[in-house]
């Protein structure tokens, strides 16, 4: 599973995966279960989450990568629990792998603090015709693709051993033929699911500043004012490459998160720099700020509409409404401390908002979200249905790698089959780069580079059958997962009494 994700992006070794980990805790005892998925968990996530620990020590990339791993303990114990349905009814060992996988994944994408999305099936996808089915169910439908996939692996693989013990007259290879069939079938279908555009709109240039910071790390924060400056400077030489002729004019100008650090809106000079940039390129900036307030000791992740001319937009301005517990703000931090003082630099809480990130910036009105709140199917989902037309995702990758970035796109480009929308990642060191409703990328830019991308995109009003249903897909398959565990239930009750 690890190497169907970015970076490496093999992904037809999810379903490969998927299947070993099932054939390995069936029939197991519930505790064997779950030491395997807890292994396999360990397996995953410790190498997917190493960009954790290039800042930050070894301690929160342990801790992450252990609580990852618990959930596919639990999905273990799960797969060795319903064994005597798969026994009973080897057809469905398919139907049950999709369900379990999708049921675990909705459970880690919202618990603890909110949840920790990294690492689902689909977004190990992103080249995939399995990501075709994001327009008609989002997330949860590929990952019960990828699964259902996986499921079908197992079920012919085990036909096929039983086929192999019987005498040669006896063999019967239709069971085997048909579950391998739909082993290749199930992925193969996602090239039937027509994909674009939800509704063609106007069309509209934007530009991304991708202005780089001297060094990578978490002290990017102490280069505040050069990271500003950086920005500020690639938007001046864009404008001077659009009077000369040499780039198309921008209608719209995206920076990154964390672009400013410094809040422009209470520091007299950040604000002026800002202001000589939009009027520079005259087009309206998107400014990934770090804004104080709203109370005494509070701070906000913000995308903040700077416009040329007249300045900040307040009424077009977007706080971060899930922000990163043990990064952006500590939870119970006096026990946490006693785990490691290194929470403590983490010095101001960041306060989440409380609206969607819908952005009218006259050209376009905008989705944005701000760094991993694009792993979260709610927040992109609002939205749209908000009225956006073009997706954009702020991020700052500077405390990690490039890893992580190419991990972020192939959500972007989830996000954008989803929704049927143009998007883009903007980065202060990369990976930044437009995303068609397709999910083909564009421009993508190199990793520590300065870069200044420029694409004209046609914006999208329409909505797909993923934006329409929302979270109901996942919760329907999430309620027959527990059904199949209490039938299950029943079952293993049913034995016992028989055998006694």
């Amino acid at each position: 599973m690890l190497v169907a994700f970015p970076p490496y992006g093999l992904w037809p070794l999810a379903p490969l995966g998927v299947a070993l980990l099932a054939a390995a805790a069936h029939r197991r005892r519930l505790r064997a279960g779950a030491g395997l998925g807890f292994l396999a968990g360990v397996a995953l996530f410790a190498p997917m989450l190493s960009w954790t620990n290039l800042h930050t020590g070894y301690l929160p990339w342990v801790l992450l990568s252990l609580l990852q791993a618990g959930y596919l303990a639990l999905l273990g114990a799960a797969t060795a629990w319903v064994s005597p349905l798969a026994d009973r009814a080897r057809w469905a060992w398919p139907a049950l792998t999709g369900l379990l996988w999708v049921a675990q994944e909705a459970l880690r994408d919202r618990t603890p603090f909110g949840g920790f999305p990294w690492g689902r099936l689909a977004f190990s996808q992103d080249g995939s015709p399995l990501l075709r089915l994001a327009a008609l169910g989002g997330a949860p439908l590929v990952t019960v693709a990828v699964a259902l996939t996986g499921g079908c692996l197992v079920a012919a693989a085990w036909w096929w051993h039983e086929t192999r013990r019987r005498p040669a007259g006896e063999r019967r290879w239709a069971p085997v033929a048909t579950v391998a069939a739909a082993a290749l079938a199930v992925p193969a279908g996602g090239l039937l699911v027509p994909v674009g555009a939800a509704g063609g709109g106007d069309t509209v240039t934007v530009a991304i500043v991708q202005g780089n910071v001297p060094r990578l790390g978490l002290d990017f924060n102490a280069q505040r004012q050069a990271v500003l400056d950086n920005h500020v400077d690639a938007t001046v030489d864009l404008a001077a490459q659009v009077t000369s002729g040499a780039r198309p004019r921008p209608d719209l100008v995206v920076w990154p998160e964390n672009s400013s650090d410094i809040d422009p809106l209470r520091d007299a000079a950040a604000g002026a720099r800002i202001q000589a940039a939009a009027d520079a390129i005259d087009a309206p900036i998107l400014v990934g700020a770090v804004l104080r307030g709203p109370g005494p000791g509070q701070v906000r992740n913000a995308g903040l509409l700077w416009r040329p001319g007249t300045g900040p937009d307040l009424e077009q301005l977007y706080t971060k409404r899930h922000p990163v517990p043990f990064a952006e703000y500590v939870p119970m931090r006096d026990l946490a401390r006693m785990v490691s003082e290194q929470v403590d630099r983490v010095r101001s809480d960041f306060v989440p908002g409380t609206t969607p990130g819908v952005l009218r910036t006259g050209p376009a009105v905008l989705g944005d979200v701000i760094c991993f709140e694009v792993a979260y199917d709610e927040v992109v989902r609002d939205t749209v249905t908000g009225g956006a037309q073009l997706l954009v995702v702020q991020t700052n990758n500077a405390t990690f790698d490039v890893a992580e970035a190419r991990q972020q796109l192939a959500m972007v480009r989830l996000r954008a089959v989803e929704h049927g929308r143009p998007a883009l990642m903007a980065s202060t060191v990369g990976v930044s780069g437009f995303v068609s409703p397709d999910g083909r990328v564009s421009d993508a830019t190199g990793f520590n580079t300065r870069a200044v991308v420029v694409r004209e995109l046609r914006l999208a009003d329409g909505r797909t059958p993923a934006t329409r249903v929302g979270l109901w897909p996942e919760v329907a398959l999430t309620a027959l997962a527990v059904a199949a565990l209490a039938a299950a239930g029943v079952r293993r009750r049913r034995e016992r009494t028989a055998g006694d």
